[in-house]
């Protein structure tokens, strides 16, 4: 059964603005981008696996096939002239109870303005049938999925053991003859992933990836030491144990490019990924950004107020990082060019005892990807939240406001404060980690009122 894909039929679903997505920032206006949404009943089979036994020589066995019908939510320019040929598909994080297109939110700028197609597909159980969450808040009430609403009353889902094949068979039915994407020159096939669906995205390119070869790229983004388990008794996985998994590394013998974006909280914080750490390679590379947490205000938007952390959450840029990465990536399979090499963010090496980040005179981390805001800082931008407090909110990090006396002795006035700000923004587009097309909101982004 391998190498065979199975040819997934597609259902235009009646029109909902928002697709049934969980999303705090809105995005662009898609419509006056002239960008259209649709989305989709898909059915197919999917094929279950579990790790095959040495003695094989095959990576994985079959265990089993079971029909699904699952969500595929297609966002795409009108007119096909416009379409640049990239297609981006979301592996949906389903972390909050219900499906979340967090990489969208994230890339969206970069996607829309450059004639890209994004497809979130509802690869797990949770979000088409619901269940609790791992990042709700205490006692809430489990989501009760897609399934929950009237219009979504023909999905099913067969369990998580098959969410790996789902995730093939709909991204690779798009551009078929009965697919949605069929008028589509498609070029530039990836996979992107946040989060819980970084850990999905870790053990797909490790253990199933090369089953199919769909996918020209992945961009896994907060991942965390150990991926999700191949193969489940459970109608949904358990995420909590996963981090107490030995780390796993992304295999060494790639066939396609795979971008590793990592933050602060990804690398020390309970997703222990510095126990997963590896070197760049031909098709690997990994970026850590300096000053940014799991998620972020700029993810969360005016809901901050309701994640009932002590303070302010993560300001970082890693919004800016992540377009670049996707560019890179996608340049990375077009040309073979792949992109720059970055320091990675630096940790003390205790010979016992706690491993910790090396900070600078202000306390932001040493090291890493770069962006102004850590440059030329006016405040303590930390991926590591407060302590005591909830799992949501260390996984959105910490906001520390510098004293106005320590920012008087740092910067002669605003106007140098803006100069610098601006030296590192042009220093960050020339090393390739912003984009020049992004300098104007990074400028925006600058915060001279914190001097006055």
């Amino acid at each position: 059964m391998y190498g065979q894909i199975m040819v997934a039929s597609f259902t235009e679903l009646a029109r909902a603005d928002g697709g049934g997505l969980v999303a705090a920032t809105p995005g662009p206006d898609l419509a006056a981008a002239g960008y259209d949404e649709t989305e989709f009943a898909v059915r197919g089979e999917a094929r279950s696996f579990e790790v095959a036994p040495p003695e094989s020589g095959d990576p994985v066995t079959v265990t089993g096939v079971a029909d699904f019908c699952t969500r595929a939510l297609v966002r795409q320019p009108a007119e096909s002239a416009r379409c640049s040929g990239n297609v981006v598909v979301e592996w949906l994080n389903v972390s909050s109870g219900s499906d979340a297109g967090a990489g969208y939110t994230y890339l969206a700028e970069e996607l829309v303005r450059n004639g890209d197609i994004w497809v979130g597909i509802s690869a797990q159980y949770i979000g088409v049938a619901g269940g609790q969450g791992t990042v709700g808040a205490a006692g809430s009430t489990p989501a009760p999925g897609l399934i929950g609403q009237q219009r979504y009353q023909e999905l099913s889902h067969p369990g998580d053991m098959f969410c790996y094949d789902i995730f093939t068979q709909v991204a690779g039915a798009l551009g078929g003859s009965q697919g949605p994407l069929e008028h589509v020159d498609i070029t530039c096939l990836l996979a992107i992933g946040e989060s819980q669906s970084a850990l999905a995205l870790t053990t797909y390119v490790n253990c199933v990836s090369q089953l199919d070869n769909i996918f020209d790229g992945f961009l896994i983004h907060s991942r965390a030491a150990a991926g999700l388990p191949l193969h489940t008794p459970e109608r949904a996985i358990d995420l909590l144990p996963v981090f107490r998994q030995p780390a796993t590394p992304i295999r060494d013998d790639l066939t396609v490019p795979v971008f590793v974006v990592q933050t602060e909280t990804d690398i020390l914080g309970d997703f222990r990924y510095h126990d997963a750490r590896q070197k760049d390679g031909p098709l690997f590379r990994l970026w850590e950004i300096a000053g940014n947490a799991h998620a972020d205000r700029y993810l969360v938007g005016p809901f901050e107020e309701f994640l009932g952390c002590s303070g302010p959450v993560n300001r970082g840029q890693q919004r800016f990082v992540l377009r670049a990465a996707l560019r890179a990536l996608t340049r990375w399979v077009r040309t073979g060019e792949g992109p720059a090499p970055a320091e990675r963010l630096l940790t003390t090496n205790p010979t016992e005892g706690e491993i910790r980040f090396e900070t600078d005179d202000v306390g932001n981390v040493c090291g890493g990807v770069r962006t102004p805001c850590v440059d030329v800082p006016v405040a303590v931008l930390s991926g590591l939240g407060r302590q005591d407090e909830s799992r949501i909110c260390r996984l959105f990090g910490r906001t520390d406001r510098i004293e106005p006396a320590v920012l008087a002795q740092r910067y002669r006035d605003v106007d140098d404060y803006l100069r610098r700000y601006t030296a590192a923004t042009d220093a960050a587009i020339a090393a390739g980690v912003v984009l020049e097309s992004d300098r104007d909101e990074l400028l925006a982004d600058a915060e001279p009122d914190a001097l006055t």
